[in-house]
Protein backbone atom coordinates (compact mmCIF):
# COMPACT_ATOMS: atom_id res chain seq x y z
CA UNK A 1 0.00 0.00 0.00
CA UNK A 2 1.82 3.31 -1.07
CA UNK A 3 1.87 6.53 1.27
CA UNK A 4 -0.25 9.22 0.37
CA UNK A 5 1.76 13.03 -0.27
CA UNK A 6 0.46 14.02 2.95
CA UNK A 7 1.75 11.21 4.89
CA UNK A 8 5.07 11.16 3.37
CA UNK A 9 5.21 15.52 4.47
CA UNK A 10 5.04 14.45 8.28
CA UNK A 11 7.80 11.54 7.48
CA UNK A 12 11.02 11.78 10.15
CA UNK A 13 14.05 10.44 10.09
CA UNK A 14 13.93 7.53 13.18
CA UNK A 15 17.48 8.07 14.09
CA UNK A 16 17.36 11.92 14.43
CA UNK A 17 13.79 12.61 14.18
CA UNK A 18 14.76 15.17 11.43
CA UNK A 19 12.39 15.29 8.42
CA UNK A 20 12.86 13.18 5.24
CA UNK A 21 13.33 14.44 2.20
CA UNK A 22 12.94 12.04 -0.73
CA UNK A 23 13.61 9.55 2.07
CA UNK A 24 16.94 11.00 3.05
CA UNK A 25 18.11 12.49 6.23
CA UNK A 26 19.73 15.52 5.53
CA UNK A 27 20.79 15.82 9.51
CA UNK A 28 22.32 12.03 9.79
CA UNK A 29 23.04 11.60 6.10
CA UNK A 30 21.14 7.95 6.27
CA UNK A 31 19.05 6.95 3.25
CA UNK A 32 16.46 4.56 3.48
CA UNK A 33 15.25 2.50 0.26
CA UNK A 34 12.26 1.41 -0.88
CA UNK A 35 11.19 -2.35 -1.48
CA UNK A 36 8.15 -3.29 -3.58
CA UNK A 37 7.16 0.99 -3.22
CA UNK A 38 7.03 1.00 1.02
CA UNK A 39 9.96 2.85 2.67
CA UNK A 40 11.78 0.82 5.04
CA UNK A 41 12.48 3.57 7.72
CA UNK A 42 14.46 1.73 10.73
CA UNK A 43 16.79 2.82 13.04
CA UNK A 44 19.10 -0.05 13.08
CA UNK A 45 21.32 1.24 15.78
CA UNK A 46 18.48 0.32 17.78
CA UNK A 47 16.28 -2.24 16.14
CA UNK A 48 16.68 -6.47 16.05
CA UNK A 49 15.83 -5.89 12.19
CA UNK A 50 17.95 -5.03 9.65
CA UNK A 51 17.73 -2.67 6.11
CA UNK A 52 19.42 -5.84 4.44
CA UNK A 53 16.70 -8.53 5.71
CA UNK A 54 14.17 -6.46 4.14
CA UNK A 55 15.98 -5.46 0.69
CA UNK A 56 17.40 -9.23 0.79
CA UNK A 57 13.72 -10.79 1.39
CA UNK A 58 15.32 -12.54 4.73
CA UNK A 59 12.18 -14.09 6.73
CA UNK A 60 10.69 -10.08 6.13
CA UNK A 61 7.37 -10.96 4.74
CA UNK A 62 4.24 -13.20 5.91
CA UNK A 63 4.68 -16.12 3.86
CA UNK A 64 2.42 -17.49 1.25
CA UNK A 65 1.12 -21.12 1.70
CA UNK A 66 0.54 -23.98 0.14
CA UNK A 67 -3.34 -24.33 -1.13
CA UNK A 68 -3.60 -27.40 1.22
CA UNK A 69 -2.48 -25.78 3.48
CA UNK A 70 -4.88 -22.40 3.35
CA UNK A 71 -7.70 -25.27 3.21
CA UNK A 72 -6.59 -26.97 6.42
CA UNK A 73 -6.21 -23.62 8.13
CA UNK A 74 -9.55 -23.15 7.34
CA UNK A 75 -11.00 -26.33 8.33
CA UNK A 76 -9.28 -25.83 11.84
CA UNK A 77 -11.18 -23.90 13.78
CA UNK A 78 -9.41 -21.15 15.87
CA UNK A 79 -8.74 -21.16 19.68
CA UNK A 80 -8.45 -17.57 19.50
CA UNK A 81 -11.92 -15.11 20.37
CA UNK A 82 -11.65 -11.19 20.86
CA UNK A 83 -14.99 -10.32 22.41
CA UNK A 84 -14.14 -6.85 22.79
CA UNK A 85 -12.46 -5.43 19.55
CA UNK A 86 -15.27 -5.02 17.48
CA UNK A 87 -17.21 -2.58 20.34
CA UNK A 88 -14.16 -1.10 21.46
CA UNK A 89 -13.16 0.12 17.80
CA UNK A 90 -16.18 1.45 17.37
CA UNK A 91 -15.95 3.78 20.26
CA UNK A 92 -12.63 4.58 19.76
CA UNK A 93 -13.52 5.97 16.00
CA UNK A 94 -16.42 7.58 17.68
CA UNK A 95 -13.99 9.36 19.58
CA UNK A 96 -11.66 10.24 16.61
CA UNK A 97 -14.73 11.76 14.77
CA UNK A 98 -15.77 14.07 18.13
CA UNK A 99 -12.41 15.13 17.68
CA UNK A 100 -11.83 16.00 13.84
CA UNK A 101 -13.99 15.27 10.74
CA UNK A 102 -10.84 13.53 9.38
CA UNK A 103 -8.66 11.17 11.72
CA UNK A 104 -5.25 10.25 10.76
CA UNK A 105 -4.47 6.85 12.88
CA UNK A 106 -1.31 4.74 12.68
CA UNK A 107 -1.52 1.29 13.29
CA UNK A 108 1.38 -0.84 14.43
CA UNK A 109 2.23 -3.67 13.56
CA UNK A 110 -0.53 -3.53 10.65
CA UNK A 111 0.94 -6.12 7.98
CA UNK A 112 -2.37 -7.76 8.16
CA UNK A 113 -5.93 -6.67 9.62
CA UNK A 114 -6.93 -6.98 12.87
CA UNK A 115 -9.96 -8.09 14.91
CA UNK A 116 -12.70 -5.79 14.56
CA UNK A 117 -11.43 -3.08 11.84
CA UNK A 118 -14.58 -4.57 9.62
CA UNK A 119 -16.66 -1.40 10.24
CA UNK A 120 -13.22 1.11 9.50
CA UNK A 121 -15.12 4.35 8.94
CA UNK A 122 -14.26 6.16 5.57
CA UNK A 123 -13.50 8.95 6.85
CA UNK A 124 -10.28 7.52 8.74
CA UNK A 125 -7.11 7.56 7.22
CA UNK A 126 -5.12 4.27 8.38
CA UNK A 127 -1.15 4.59 8.35
CA UNK A 128 -0.30 0.63 8.68
CA UNK A 129 2.94 -0.05 9.38
CA UNK A 130 5.32 -3.50 10.68
CA UNK A 131 8.83 -4.71 10.67
CA UNK A 132 7.54 -7.47 8.14
CA UNK A 133 6.01 -6.36 4.56
CA UNK A 134 2.76 -8.03 4.35
CA UNK A 135 -0.50 -7.17 2.51
CA UNK A 136 -1.36 -4.36 4.80
CA UNK A 137 1.73 -3.01 4.85
CA UNK A 138 2.49 0.97 4.18
CA UNK A 139 5.68 1.59 5.98
CA UNK A 140 8.53 -0.29 7.63
CA UNK A 141 9.47 0.94 11.09
CA UNK A 142 10.31 -0.06 14.29
CA UNK A 143 7.58 0.93 17.64
CA UNK A 144 10.82 1.95 19.59
CA UNK A 145 11.85 4.89 16.75
CA UNK A 146 9.17 5.72 14.95
CA UNK A 147 9.47 7.83 11.85
CA UNK A 148 7.25 10.20 12.29
CA UNK A 149 6.95 14.08 13.77
CA UNK A 150 5.88 14.96 16.69
CA UNK A 151 2.08 15.31 17.39
CA UNK A 152 0.86 14.12 13.83
CA UNK A 153 -1.36 11.57 14.23
CA UNK A 154 -5.36 11.87 15.77
CA UNK A 155 -5.16 8.04 16.92
CA UNK A 156 -2.58 5.24 17.01
CA UNK A 157 -3.75 1.45 17.02
CA UNK A 158 -1.34 -1.26 19.20
CA UNK A 159 -3.24 -4.86 18.47
CA UNK A 160 -1.00 -7.68 19.47
CA UNK A 161 2.43 -5.90 19.38
CA UNK A 162 3.83 -4.62 22.78
CA UNK A 163 4.57 -8.09 23.63
CA UNK A 164 7.08 -8.48 20.79
CA UNK A 165 8.69 -5.18 21.07
CA UNK A 166 11.67 -5.30 23.77
CA UNK A 167 11.23 -2.06 25.64
CA UNK A 168 7.25 -1.87 25.51
CA UNK A 169 7.63 1.46 28.11
CA UNK A 170 10.09 2.59 25.19
CA UNK A 171 7.39 2.03 22.17
CA UNK A 172 4.60 3.75 24.20
CA UNK A 173 6.66 6.82 24.97
CA UNK A 174 6.89 6.75 20.96
CA UNK A 175 3.36 6.98 20.96
CA UNK A 176 2.44 9.47 22.84
CA UNK A 177 5.04 11.76 21.24
CA UNK A 178 3.75 11.17 17.39
CA UNK A 179 0.14 11.63 18.87
CA UNK A 180 -1.80 15.16 18.86
CA UNK A 181 -3.19 16.77 22.36
CA UNK A 182 -5.74 14.90 23.53
CA UNK A 183 -5.07 12.18 20.98
CA UNK A 184 -6.17 8.50 21.28
CA UNK A 185 -4.98 5.10 21.67
CA UNK A 186 -6.32 1.16 21.51
CA UNK A 187 -3.51 -1.22 22.41
CA UNK A 188 -4.49 -5.14 22.82
CA UNK A 189 -1.51 -7.14 25.39
CA UNK A 190 -1.47 -10.39 26.31
CA UNK A 191 -1.39 -11.95 29.76
CA UNK A 192 -1.79 -15.78 30.41
CA UNK A 193 -0.86 -16.73 26.55
CA UNK A 194 1.60 -19.46 25.50
CA UNK A 195 4.93 -17.95 22.91
CA UNK A 196 3.69 -17.36 19.54
CA UNK A 197 5.81 -15.77 18.09
CA UNK A 198 8.96 -17.69 18.72
CA UNK A 199 12.21 -15.90 19.46
CA UNK A 200 10.35 -12.36 18.88
CA UNK A 201 7.88 -12.83 22.33
CA UNK A 202 9.09 -11.53 25.25
CA UNK A 203 6.59 -9.64 27.83
CA UNK A 204 3.44 -10.39 29.21
CA UNK A 205 0.90 -7.81 31.79
CA UNK A 206 -1.84 -8.06 34.26
CA UNK A 207 -4.73 -5.55 33.60
CA UNK A 208 -2.88 -2.94 36.32
CA UNK A 209 0.49 -3.33 34.29
CA UNK A 210 -0.56 -2.57 31.01
CA UNK A 211 -2.70 0.49 32.72
CA UNK A 212 0.59 1.42 34.18
CA UNK A 213 2.16 1.10 31.15
CA UNK A 214 -0.04 3.31 29.40
CA UNK A 215 0.16 6.11 32.70
CA UNK A 216 0.58 9.31 30.26
CA UNK A 217 -2.63 8.22 29.42
CA UNK A 218 -6.35 9.17 30.80
CA UNK A 219 -8.30 5.93 30.66
CA UNK A 220 -11.32 6.32 28.74
CA UNK A 221 -11.84 2.03 29.11
CA UNK A 222 -9.93 -1.03 29.86
CA UNK A 223 -10.65 -4.45 30.77
CA UNK A 224 -10.38 -7.58 29.77
CA UNK A 225 -10.30 -8.17 25.64
CA UNK A 226 -9.45 -12.17 25.78
CA UNK A 227 -10.98 -14.37 28.29
CA UNK A 228 -10.29 -17.35 30.62
CA UNK A 229 -11.89 -19.61 27.99
CA UNK A 230 -9.30 -18.45 25.27
CA UNK A 231 -6.97 -18.96 27.94
CA UNK A 232 -8.14 -22.79 29.09
CA UNK A 233 -8.21 -23.26 24.72
CA UNK A 234 -4.68 -22.29 24.34
CA UNK A 235 -3.32 -24.14 27.20
CA UNK A 236 -4.85 -27.55 26.19
CA UNK A 237 -3.24 -26.82 23.04
CA UNK A 238 -0.28 -26.12 24.04
CA UNK A 239 -0.08 -28.94 26.57
CA UNK A 240 -1.13 -31.74 23.96
CA UNK A 241 1.91 -30.13 21.82
CA UNK A 242 4.60 -30.63 24.64
CA UNK A 243 4.53 -34.16 24.26
CA UNK A 244 6.14 -34.56 20.99
CA UNK A 245 9.63 -32.86 19.61
CA UNK A 246 9.32 -33.94 15.98
CA UNK A 247 6.88 -30.49 14.18
CA UNK A 248 4.91 -32.29 12.38
CA UNK A 249 3.57 -34.25 15.33
CA UNK A 250 3.22 -31.50 17.50
CA UNK A 251 1.27 -29.75 14.84
CA UNK A 252 -0.97 -32.73 14.63
CA UNK A 253 -1.27 -32.73 18.11
CA UNK A 254 -2.53 -28.73 18.56
CA UNK A 255 -4.68 -29.68 15.44
CA UNK A 256 -6.27 -32.29 17.23
CA UNK A 257 -6.64 -29.63 20.33
CA UNK A 258 -8.27 -27.21 18.31
CA UNK A 259 -10.76 -29.23 17.01
CA UNK A 260 -11.48 -30.76 20.59
CA UNK A 261 -11.07 -27.75 22.56
CA UNK A 262 -12.02 -24.34 20.66
CA UNK A 263 -15.71 -24.31 22.18
CA UNK A 264 -13.62 -23.24 25.17
CA UNK A 265 -13.34 -19.86 24.56
CA UNK A 266 -17.40 -19.06 23.45
CA UNK A 267 -17.40 -19.20 26.86
CA UNK A 268 -15.91 -15.92 27.46
CA UNK A 269 -19.40 -13.88 25.98
CA UNK A 270 -20.26 -15.14 29.62
CA UNK A 271 -17.15 -14.78 31.65
CA UNK A 272 -15.27 -11.54 29.70
CA UNK A 273 -17.53 -8.84 31.87
CA UNK A 274 -17.07 -10.47 35.55
CA UNK A 275 -14.84 -9.47 38.18
CA UNK A 276 -12.90 -12.79 38.12
CA UNK A 277 -12.21 -12.52 34.74
CA UNK A 278 -10.00 -9.40 35.34
CA UNK A 279 -7.64 -12.10 36.66
CA UNK A 280 -7.85 -14.50 34.70
CA UNK A 281 -8.18 -12.99 31.23
CA UNK A 282 -6.18 -14.04 27.86
CA UNK A 283 -5.33 -10.21 27.09
CA UNK A 284 -6.19 -6.66 28.19
CA UNK A 285 -7.07 -3.76 25.97
CA UNK A 286 -6.54 -0.08 27.18
CA UNK A 287 -8.34 2.61 25.18
CA UNK A 288 -7.07 6.12 26.39
CA UNK A 289 -6.03 9.69 25.54
CA UNK A 290 -2.90 11.42 26.06
CA UNK A 291 -2.33 13.85 29.11
CA UNK A 292 -0.02 16.27 30.56
CA UNK A 293 -0.34 14.12 34.20
CA UNK A 294 0.92 10.67 35.33
CA UNK A 295 -0.93 8.06 36.98
CA UNK A 296 0.29 7.59 40.84
CA UNK A 297 0.70 4.14 41.58
CA UNK A 298 -1.85 5.03 44.85
CA UNK A 299 -4.88 5.59 41.68
CA UNK A 300 -2.99 2.52 40.12
CA UNK A 301 -4.24 0.04 43.28
CA UNK A 302 -7.63 1.97 43.24
CA UNK A 303 -8.15 0.97 39.87
CA UNK A 304 -7.94 -2.95 40.30
CA UNK A 305 -11.24 -4.40 39.63
CA UNK A 306 -10.84 -8.40 40.09
CA UNK A 307 -12.03 -10.35 42.92
CA UNK A 308 -10.04 -10.33 46.37
CA UNK A 309 -9.94 -13.40 48.73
Amino acid sequence: MSLSKEIIEILACPRCKNNLKGFACANCSLRFPLVDGVPVLLNEANSLFKIADLTQRRQTTYRNTSRLKRTLRHLIPSISLNVKAVENFKVFFSQLLAETESPRVLVIGGAVAGAGFASLPPQITMVETDVALGPQTSLICDAHDLPFQNATFDGVVAQAVLEHVLDPALCVREIHRVLKRGGAVYAETPFMQQVHAGRYDFTRFTHLGHRYLFRHFAEIASGPACGPGMVLAWSYCYFLQSFFRHKLLGQAAFAFGSVTGFWLKYLDYFLVGRPNAYDAASGYFFLGRTTDDELSGDELIRSYKGMIY
